[in-house]
């Protein structure tokens, strides 16, 4: 497996670039912005992006993935359960500062325990509401590795005070779903440093007992 991870954008979100070493097949998860240094790594590996995930509809993760659906054609997924979301872009994008990016079209709608895939590359798409209605977590089970989007973090969680947060869907998310995956499992949160399920099991203040 190829796995570039670049903080993007003025919040710098963590985009995966994850890509199929056999094919070259590629995907690309939560481009927020910066999309010429993503496409200078996808170009860097001789990579075909072939899908384009996003894991919530926070400007911050999906700003960018229009700009990217026109250079690549990959399709955009996320959940429907953000498509409200989508359309206070302009809202959220005053909340940061930044320029709104325009209309973000959504070509398919993915569920839970739906797969998304690269070549030979497969992640389970795990419904993860809490921080949005529709944030997904992507599972790679064969190589033990979560891209958490904004649901879990090294020593914290989601933030729930935004439109469509909840703490109780949050927890219910990490007890039921996210703390059932194997302590060797490596999180890619969407923000900041890398952990393992494990060390969130035993040390983040939200999860502890």
């Amino acid at each position: 497996m190829i796995h570039e991870i670049l903080p993007v954008g003025p919040l710098q979100c963590n985009c995966s670039v994850i890509g199929d070493e056999a094919s070259r097949e590629a995907m690309v998860i939560d481009p927020g912005d910066d999309i010429a240094d993503v496409l200078a790594l996808v170009g860097k590996h001789h990579l075909q992006v072939k899908q384009i995930v996003i894991t919530h509809a926070h400007i911050d993760h999906v700003g960018g993935a229009m700009k990217l659906r026109a250079v690549t054609g990959a399709p955009i997924l996320l959940n429907q359960n953000d498509y409200a979301l989508l359309k206070m872009l302009d809202v959220q994008a005053s909340w940061i500062g930044v320029a709104p990016p325009g209309k973000v079209e959504i070509d398919q709608s993915i569920g839970h325990l739906d797969e998304v895939r690269a070549g030979a590359l497969s992640a389970s798409v795990l419904h993860t509401p809490g921080h949005t209605e529709g944030s997904v977590c992507l599972y790679f089970a064969a190589q033990k590795l979560l891209i958490a989007g904004d649901t879990l973090f090294a020593g914290s969680i989601g933030r729930t005070d935004l439109p469509g947060g909840s703490f109780e869907k949050i927890m219910a998310s990490l007890q039921g779903k996210v703390l059932a995956l194997p302590d060797d499992t490596l999180v890619v949160p969407g923000h900041g440093e890398k952990t393992t399920i494990g060390q969130e099991r035993e040390t983040n203040p939200f999860l502890v007992g």
